[in-house]
């Protein structure tokens, strides 16, 4: 081959590669064109997904309410709780909380409440203000009255003396300034607090 048909040649190739560039270059702007489309339809998508979640958990609410589990109240530090605070207030007391017959358990000062005796020891009390019993070898009857925070006097009526081994009831009643009741136990004490007797509810 010439010189001249060699250079034509060569112009010939180089003119084929140059007018290709454009195409090229065409062909590349159409692929970043590609990736950016791909891209947002992911965005949309991401959005859409996200707005679907955020759909459901405000139902979710709607339907609950928008409350919270309710939750115990919490006592305030060193106050005790109260299982029931309707029955935990004191029940003011009366001449009927005490109505019923009584025995002594335990008496200051006296040691035989067991022994024997010609009558049963016993204290009852009515609900109209009155009491009687016997100290186990004489009648006894009064009245009494009660305070609703247990303030308590006592009065002893006439009385037939006959000596023996007696239960004190008179004095316990004449001495005693408040009482207090506990399911079946009924205390008596003095004016400065310290116990006189206790007496249990007789079945």
């Amino acid at each position: 081959m010439s010189n001249p048909d060699l250079e034509d040649d060569l112009r010939g190739t180089l003119d084929r590669a140059a007018a290709s560039v454009p195409q090229a270059t065409g062909l590349s702007d159409r692929a970043t064109t590609g990736v950016q489309q791909a891209r947002r339809r992911t965005w949309m998508v991401s959005g859409v997904a996200a707005a679907a979640v955020a759909a459901v958990a405000i139902a979710g609410f709607a339907l609950t309410g928008g409350n919270t589990p309710e939750q115990p109240p919490v006592a305030a530090p060193g106050m005790p709780q109260s299982s029931n605070p309707t029955t935990a207030a004191v029940q003011p007391l009366s001449a009927k909380t005490i109505a019923g017959t009584w025995r002594a358990t335990q008496i200051t000062g006296t040691k035989s409440l067991k022994s024997a005796r010609p009558d049963d020891p016993i204290l009852v009390f009515k609900a109209d203000g009155t009491w009687s019993g016997s100290d186990g070898c004489n009648p006894l009857q009064g009245t009494f009255t009660i305070g609703q925070r247990g303030e308590f006097a006592a009065k002893s009526g006439p009385q037939h003396m006959i000596g023996c081994e007696n239960v004190p009831h008179t004095g316990v009643l004449q001495s005693a300034k408040r009482i207090e009741v506990t399911a079946d136990t009924l205390t008596f004490a003095a004016a400065d607090g310290h116990e006189l007797a206790r007496y249990a509810r007789a079945r």
